[in-house]
């Protein structure tokens, strides 16, 4: 896809993943909104982006409804939309408070769906089908952790969402289901509950980032993480 003049929403814009992707798109000359939670934060990347912020908590479904449609009012349209949400969990499986399950799929799993559903008949007005969902899940999807059992299971879930919606919708828009491994953006510094177990070294933020543009570029499905060549692979 040519992001020059492209019309995306950026939902998670105040965590540090989705505020530099959106200042990334901008840079390839993307016209981007952003949403988030920290009303204070949020002020300062949209004034960064140059559009109005939007602030959304995922879990609200009718309010991911409305951010849509808000981001496609001052936008004119909508050509992209990036899920960069997300919050972790530690502990046993059989000692997980069911309402801490209940809220990682509420942020991690059902929130993203609803965004994407609210944002699908838009995406899908382009004549050249060349609108993108792009959509952070995670390496947890391909490699469920021990202490991480129902944050591993939020993000299975969500990729094999993807999975689906990508192949009911392939003559509409493209799917990214972008699932990095450990990253140094301080996620797993604020957990639901528990606390981090030994984590591998983490990978630049920037990295993923980078290739996300890339990958949406070309319009591929997926980004996922070869251990063995420590490297981000675009497919």
């Amino acid at each position: 896809m040519e992001l020059s003049g492209a019309r995306v929403l950026v939902v998670g814009g105040t965590g540090v993943l989705g505020a530099m992707m959106a200042t990334a798109l901008v840079d390839r000359g993307a016209r981007v909104v952003v949403t988030g939670r920290d009303e204070g934060r949020l002020a300062t990347i949209a004034a960064a982006v140059g559009t109005e912020p939007i602030r959304l908590d995922v879990v609200d479904d009718q309010a991911c409804a409305a951010a849509v449609a808000s981001a496609v009012d001052q936008l004119g349209g909508l050509d992209g939309l990036v899920v960069a949400t997300g919050v972790p969990a530690f502990g046993p499986a059989v000692e997980t408070d069911p309402a801490v399950a209940e809220e990682l799929f509420a942020v991690n799993t059902l929130g993203p769906m609803s965004l994407v559903r609210a944002a699908a008949p838009h995406l899908a007005e382009r004549d050249d089908h060349d609108g993108f969902v792009a959509v952070l899940s995670a390496i947890l999807a391909d490699l469920p952790t021990n202490q991480m059992a129902e944050y591993s299971a939020s993000k299975s879930a969500l990729s094999a969402w993807l999975d689906v919606l990508r192949r009911e919708n392939r003559r509409q828009f493209a799917v990214l289901d972008v699932r990095p491994p450990h990253l140094d953006t301080g996620l797993s510094d604020h957990p639901l509950a528990g606390t981090a177990p030994k984590l591998p070294d983490p990978l630049a933020g920037q990295v993923v980032v980078d290739t996300m543009v890339r990958a949406i570029e070309q319009g591929a499905h997926e980004i996922t993480w070869d251990p063995k060549a420590k490297e981000l692979t675009i497919s």
